[in-house]
């Protein structure tokens, strides 16, 4: 198991940066090595592994959701009215409709059993859509409209109704009839019409236990001070939002996953720093999670099932994309003020098919509804295309039809390389220059640019410094740069070529009076640097 683990993690990691350089989506990468390590294939994944592969794939699904909740911005939902809402019906079940009159068609499959292909293909994938949403939040694309933030949520409330209509018609097709409940008094009730209700009930209570959970963790994690550090806090919270996700498995009133995604959303309303710390500390869990969910994605695809409905199996896709996927998303912004070039976006953005295709497909096989092989074939089939073709094509097109806006740090991490510029010369304010930008680069993970302006007549000097810069900074990582020039304007066009966060410089440098409070070379760097300056004296600590 330990050694199945290893493959998964070392080959799905190198392969999928082997797709990103070659300006594919790493997933793509990972699904690859999924079917290649697969028992068909390779069989380098052990039974154990892939047993777990569902609960490997909820815990996954799990992290991506309290990322997307973690950027949710509540302004720009609120802006785009209805439409989230819409996004969240509409191209979801014109969608299944579509693929299940085309089924019919095909496959002379009967009403229920083609809704039902239609319920599992139509529901969209967070694994591959999140991602790609946060993406753009990060780059600023369609961040003015709120389109991101529009179709994450409206992934997250198609994904509860479909599941719910497909659990009715499997269980319509299990036991050949229609489910009846008796409630309180003896009457009893059709399954069908309590399915409004049914999905109203899970979005609210999913809602409301993201709520209570989101002020949960701000009681145990800010109020009350369980936690010591931000790694802590990370667990306390994914913990939370697993335990959410199994309590809805085992009593199904309500949607864990938008739970999960609701508990984010609160706490960024309900404490904004503490927010922020857990979306650092999802960001570093998705890493690894995201590794797992789509090798052993690729893993569960059974690729003996695809040769008989190959061509059919298209067709079919293509339908229910083109045709009542597109007429959803029509329906879905109009009224809006998305333009033409916003609503084509919803074709690659909000398209793919992977981890509800992967968990759900096999189930109509496994419990012997006609037509569940081509069922499965068809799911694997969605997944293999969709879910690639999804990713590359929304980084590809995204910033050909979505307009770039202002990026919102207090929604996403934004990916900043710090990098400080030590300013020194052969002064004894040399010393407490490298004390505090080593200081400073350690607190923030940065780079150490060390600057130093030579003539002929001192390199005994250069190499003192760079013994000193090797000792005080032998845990950073830096390059000691030389050159010769006017000292103000050479230490201003070194901190411009490499991009840094700030200089560091010493006040004085070498002039002994205790009277001037700022040397002439300090002082020209803080009148014509557009950068921030930090001055040092032999009294800075």
């Amino acid at each position: 198991m330990l050694l199945s683990i290893l493959w998964i993690l070392m080959m799905g990691f190198f392969v999928g940066q082997i797709a990103r350089r070659l300006g594919a989506p790493p997933l793509i990468g990972m699904i690859l090595v999924g079917i290649v390590l697969s028992p068909p294939v390779l069989n380098l994944i052990s039974l154990d592994v892939l047993g777990a592969a569902d609960e490997f794939r909820t815990l996954a699904v799990m992290i991506i959701l309290m990322k997307a909740g973690l950027g949710l911005d509540r302004e720009k939902l609120a802006q785009q009215g209805t439409v989230a809402l819409r996004l969240g019906f509409l191209p979801a079940m014109c969608e299944a409709i579509a693929i299940a009159i085309a089924a019919m068609v095909i496959f002379q499959f009967d009403w229920t059993t083609g809704l039902l292909l239609g319920c599992i293909i139509g529901a969209e994938s967070p694994a591959v859509i999140v991602p790609g949403m946060l993406r753009l939040k990060s780059l600023g694309l369609g961040v003015t409209k709120g389109i991101p933030d529009a179709i994450l949520t409206g992934s997250a409330l198609s994904d509860v109704l479909l599941l719910l209509v497909f659990s009715l018609l499997l269980n319509f097709l299990r036991d050949g009839g229609v489910e009846q409940i008796t409630l309180f008094g003896g009457f009893t009730v059709n399954t069908v019409y309590l399915l409004p209700i049914q999905v109203i009930l899970q979005v609210v209570l999913g809602i409301l236990f993201g709520y209570l959970a989101a002020r949960l963790l701000v009681l145990v994690l800010t109020k009350q001070n369980w936690t010591q550090n931000a790694v802590q806090d990370t667990v306390i919270a994914a913990s939370l939002a697993l335990f959410l996700v199994i309590i809805a498995n085992n009593l199904p009133y309500f949607s864990g996953y938008l739970a999960t995604m609701a508990m984010g959303f609160f706490l960024i309303e309900l404490d904004a720093p503490l927010a922020r710390r857990l979306r650092s500390g999802f960001d570093s869990l998705w890493v690894v999670a995201e590794i797992f969910l789509f090798v052993l994605l690729g893993a569960s695809i059974q690729l003996q099932t695809l040769e008989k409905v190959l061509l059919p199996g298209v067709v079919i896709l293509a339908i229910g994309l083109l045709i009542g996927r597109m007429i959803g998303w029509y329906l879905s912004t109009v009224g809006s003020n998305w333009n033409w070039h916003e609503r084509l976006f919803l074709l690659p953005g909000n398209s793919a098919k992977a981890t509800v295709q992967a968990a759900i497909g096999a189930i109509p096989l496994a419990q012997g509804i006609a037509g569940g092989e081509i069922i499965l074939a068809i799911a694997a089939l969605s997944i293999l295309i969709t879910a690639p073709l999804g990713a590359w094509s929304t980084a590809v097109f995204a910033p050909k039809l979505l307009t770039k806006g202002e990026v919102d740090p207090t929604k996403v991490t934004v990916a900043t390389r710090t990098v400080f510029l030590a300013a020194v010369d052969t002064s004894s304010l040399a010393t407490e220059v490298f004390t505090k930008v080593a200081d400073l680069a350690r607190r923030s993970n940065g780079e150490v640019i060390v600057l130093h302006i030579v003539n002929t007549s001192n390199s005994p000097s250069v190499e003192r410094l760079q013994a000193q810069a090797k000792k005080i900074l032998s845990d950073i990582k830096y390059e000691f740069v030389t050159a010769s020039g006017v000292v103000p304007e050479t230490i201003i066009q070194i901190a411009e070529t490499y991009q840094v966060t700030a200089i560091v410089m010493g006040k004085r440098g070498h002039q002994p009076w205790e009277q001037v409070l700022v040397g002439s070379v300090s002082q020209a760097v803080l009148e014509a640097s557009q950068i921030p300056v930090i001055l040092l004296d032999n009294y800075t600590r």
